[in-house]
C-alpha cells in the first residue's frame, strides 16, 4: 500500500473525519483518430492524483490534489473535513452508510496484449487499411477511424479498514463510412455507433476485424442513399443487440439510478419515473424481460472488483421476470430504501471526482428465441432496426424515440429492403410490456458505453449493456429525418 494513501486516512482522523476514504489513481490514455488516409487526432498522456472523501458530523466533504507529497495530501485532507463540517449544517439528517466487509484484495481487470505494448504504426496500419477498402467503394465520400486505450491503476483505502488496489485495461475501436449524393448523407459505423469498448487488451481489436467489416458497411452507406425512407406506422419491430444495448441504457439504466428517483439528480440530468414505491409492484416489462445490473460480467466494460467506496462487485436484478424490482444504489441510500446493503454502484470518472452513483453493466438476460436469423423467419411482418443514430427521452425518462442508421423490412421471416432514416419511439412501460421474444446467447454481446454523462460537474463513465436481438409488437416507427 502506497505510504501516501495511509498517511491521507491518518490526516483525516486527525482533522476530526468520522469516517474516510481515499482513491490515489494513475491513469494512461492513448486516443488516434484518422479521416481518410491521414492522423486527425492523437493524445497521449498520463494523469496521476488522489481524492479524499471524509464524513463528518453525518456531512459529506471531498478534496483531491495532483500534488502527491505529504504535505498536499495532508492539506486535502483538512479541507475535505472542513467542507464536511459546513455541510453538516445543510443536512436534512445526518449520512449513515450500510455496512460493508473491509477487503485486502488485488484485482485486474482480464486481458491478453497490453495495448501500450502495440506500437502505433501497428495501431495506424489497422485504421488505414479500414479506410483503403472504404474509400474504395464508390460513392464513399469519407472514412474515419478510431482507436481507444486507457489503463488505470487505482489504489482505495478507508478508515474501516478496506485496502484494494485494482487495475483496469480498457480498449475501444471504430470505423466509419459516409456516403454523399446531392441530396444527403449517410453514414454506417462498426461494430456500432460510438465504436465498441470492453474491458480487455488490443486482442479485442483484432477480434473486432475493422478491415473485414470495411467493405461492408461502405457499401451500406452508398446503398442507402437510393434507399426508400422507413414507413410511418405502427408495426412489430427486431431490434438488433447494439441498439438494444442503447435503449436499456436510457429507458432502463438511468432511471434505475436510486439517486434519480430519490430526487436527488434533478438539478442536471432529470429524475425517475421509477419511484420506490413502484418497487416490486410495477409491471414494468412482460414476464421475459430481465434486466440486471452485473458488474462481475468478465470483459464487460462496467465491471470492476470493487466500486469507489469499497464495495464489492455484484450481480442485482433491476426487473425480474418482468417486474421492477431494484435500484442502482450506494452504501448512503440504500438504507432509504430499506436495504441493507449497497448495490456497488458508486464510481467517479476519476481522482478529481467525487463517486456518485453510475450504471455498471445493465444487460437483459437472453431468452429462448434462437438466433436473429430464426427471428426474422419467426416474424410475419415487420422492421428490422440496427446501429443508433440518435435518441431522445424525457427527464422522467418515460416518452421516447431512437433513430437507427440502417432498417430492413421482413416479409414473410425473410429480410426485404433497406430502408433509411428509420425511427420508433414509445413509453418505456408499454414498450418493455410489448417485448414478445429474445434472442440466446449465441446473439449476446457485452457492448460498452464509454461516455455516459451525469453529474454537476459532468462526469464521463464507463458502462456497459448485454443484449441479444429481441421483439417488440406493435411499436409506432416512421422517419427520423427526410435528408
Amino acid at each position: 500500500m502506497d505510504p501516501l494513501v495511509l498517511h491521507g486516512l491518518d490526516a483525516a482522523q486527525r482533522a476530526g473525519a468520522d469516517y474516510a476514504d481515499i482513491r490515489l489513481i494513475e491513469e494512461q490514455y492513448e486516443y488516434i483518430q484518422t479521416k481518410n488516409l491521414t492522423v486527425s487526432g492523437y493524445n497521449k498522456g498520463i494523469s496521476r492524483g488522489a481524492g479524499i472523501r471524509v464524513l463528518k458530523n453525518g456531512g459529506w466533504g471531498f478534496a483531491a490534489t495532483q500534488k502527491l507529497t505529504r504535505v498536499e495530501i495532508e492539506k486535502a485532507a483538512k479541507r475535505a473535513v472542513q467542507l464536511a463540517s459546513a455541510s453538516a449544517f445543510c443536512m436534512r439528517q445526518p449520512v449513515s452508510l450500510a455496512d460493508e466487509p473491509a477487503y485486502d484484495a488485488f484485482w485486474v481487470s482480464p486481458h491478453l496484449i497490453d495495448p501500450f505494448a502495440v506500437s502505433t504504426e501497428d495501431k495506424l496500419d489497422i485504421l488505414f487499411a479500414s479506410a483503403r477498402t472504404m474509400l474504395g467503394v464508390k460513392g464513399v465520400t469519407l472514412a474515419q477511424g478510431r482507436l481507444s486505450f486507457v489503463k488505470e491503476d487505482k489504489t482505495f483505502a478507508s478508515t474501516q479498514g478496506s485496502r484494494i488496489r485494482q487495475v483496469f485495461v480498457r480498449s475501444g475501436c471504430c470505423i466509419e463510412a459516409f456516403a454523399t449524393n446531392e441530396d444527403e448523407r449517410q453514414r454506417r459505423s462498426y461494430p456500432k455507433h460510438v465504436g465498441q469498448f470492453e474491458l480487455a487488451g488490443f486482442e479485442m481489436v483484432k477480434r473486432w476485424d475493422l478491415p473485414g467489416n470495411a467493405q461492408r458497411i461502405a457499401e451500406e452507406a452508398v446503398a442507402l442513399l437510393s434507399a426508400p425512407q422507413c414507413p410511418s406506422r405502427r408495426s412489430d419491430i427486431l431490434i438488433g443487440s447494439s441498439q438494444l444495448g442503447l435503449q436499456i441504457h436510457e429507458s432502463c439504466g438511468h432511471p434505475s439510478e436510486l439517486d434519480r428517483a430519490l430526487g436527488q439528480e434533478i438539478n442536471f440530468a432529470g429524475a425517475s419515473f421509477l419511484v420506490p414505491e413502484l418497487m416490486g409492484n410495477l409491471k414494468y416489462g412482460s414476464p421475459i424481460v430481465n434486466l440486471v445490473a452485473d458488474a462481475t460480467a468478465p470483459g464487460a466494460l462496467g465491471s470492476f472488483g470493487f466500486d469507489d467506496e469499497g464495495v464489492q462487485s455484484q450481480r442485482v436484478y433491476l426487473v425480474k421476470d418482468g417486474v421492477f424490482n431494484g435500484y442502482l444504489s450506494s452504501r448512503e441510500t440504500a438504507g432509504l430504501i430499506g436495504s441493507q446493503r449497497s448495490g456497488g454502484a458508486m464510481r467517479a470518472q476519476s481522482w478529481s471526482f467525487v463517486p456518485i452513483i453510475r450504471m455498471t453493466n445493465i444487460s437483459i438476460v437472453p431468452g429462448n428465441a434462437g438466433t436473429l436469423e430464426d427471428l426474422i423467419a419467426d416474424t410475419d411482418e415487420g422492421v428490422l432496426f440496427e446501429t443508433n443514430q440518435s435518441w431522445s427521452i424525457d427527464q422522467m425518462r418515460y416518452n421516447f424515440q431512437f433513430s437507427t442508421e440502417i432498417a430492413w423490412e421482413i416479409n414473410k421471416g425473410k429480410r426485404g429492403r433497406m430502408l433509411k432514416n428509420p425511427s420508433y419511439s414509445g413509453i418505456t412501460p408499454e414498450f418493455w410490456n410489448s417485448c414478445d421474444a429474445i434472442c440466446g446467447a449465441a446473439d449476446y454481446v457485452e457492448w460498452g458505453e464509454p461516455n455516459c454523462g451525469k453529474g454537476q460537474p459532468c462526469q464521463t463513465m464507463w458502462t456497459g449493456h448485454g443484449a441479444s436481438p429481441a421483439r417488440f409488437r406493435n411499436v409506432a416507427i416512421g422517419i427520423a429525418h427526410a435528408k
